[in-house]
């Protein structure tokens, strides 16, 4: 009997130091509220369920089945992230929240200590409103922080305490914001391209099968300046312009009436000639005076 006494006292001694590497198990705890099996049975599928039992302090912030349908409808990748998200690590009851300087903190969780977390994605911003109610949300900007703490499910402090949160804590972008930011920029640099060459394309394409149409035009503006028959006819030839009075019957008659030789002489029709006949009769006239 007194030899099996030292072997008792050694198990209970080893008991007691193995018990804080599993001081609970989160599948058992949360086995427990049928409310929250839902919730339960993907931190199983995630494999989180191993890692929060591994931890020695530790706060899980579960949803109840309704609205677990909020994590269970996203890809599988996606609800490892969101699932990550409602584990903080480091224990925190109602009241150790309600104590809580100016109301309001940042929490570092699960999601955070992966290593996938961008920004502040991976901390949750926690505050009491005036009213007396505790929000939880991401503290990514401009994240909602619309969570509220519905009730505290279980405790032991200081290892681990499960609160129950209204809705899913899902951080912006968590879901693959750059695939869905890819195509956009994508789209943008090849709907260009055709639209301006669809505007390029027409213009050469009117001026030489359709020659015959662009002609008219520049020979309307043109023609009429240059080659028309107006352009030659009428300033040359016609009536209004230089060439009657230097060529016209009208010039030439009047001199050959006044019996003038020197304007008969004169080139016909010429200014020249016209000049010589005045002359000539200024000097008969002259002549005439003195005889007399």
């Amino acid at each position: 009997m007194a030899s099996r006494s030292p072997t008792v006292a050694l198990l209970v001694v080893l008991a007691g130091l193995a018990s804080p590497a599993s001081a609970f198990n989160i599948t058992r705890l949360l086995g427990e509220f049928s409310d929250f099996s839902t919730f339960n049975s993907l931190l199983s599928q995630a494999k989180l369920a191993d890692e929060i039992n591994r931890r020695q302090t530790i706060t899980v912030l579960a949803v109840d089945n309704g609205a677990a349908s909020g994590i269970s409808s996203l890809p599988s990748d996606v609800q490892r992230k969101v699932l990550s998200m409602h584990v903080v690590l480091d224990y925190y009851d109602k009241a150790k929240l309600e104590a809580i300087k100016n109301h309001t903190t940042l929490l570092t969780t699960m999601f955070q200590s992966s290593g996938q977390a961008t920004d502040r994605m991976g901390f949750l911003n926690f505050t009491k409103r005036s009213d007396g109610t505790m929000v939880f949300g991401s503290a990514e900007p401009g994240a909602p922080k619309n969570s509220q703490i519905v009730k505290s499910v279980a405790s032991r402090p200081y290892n681990i305490s499960v609160l129950q949160v209204s809705s899913p804590i899902v951080p912006p972008g968590v879901g693959g914001s750059p695939d869905t930011g890819a195509p956009p920029p994508h789209k943008a640099a090849t709907a260009p391209a055709p639209a301006k060459g669809k505007k390029e394309a027409p213009a050469p394409a009117p001026s030489d099968d359709n020659g015959g149409a662009d002609a008219p035009a520049d020979a309307d503006a043109l023609g009429p300046a240059a080659d028309g028959p107006a352009a030659d006819g009428p300033a040359a030839d016609g009536p209004g312009a230089d060439g009657p009075a230097a060529d016209g019957p009208a010039a030439d008659a009047p001199a050959h009436n006044k019996g003038s030789d020197d304007a008969a002489d004169a080139p016909e029709g010429s200014a020249a000639g016209r000049v010589v006949a005045g002359a000539g009769l200024g000097i008969v006239a002259l002549l005439m005076t003195i005889i007399i």
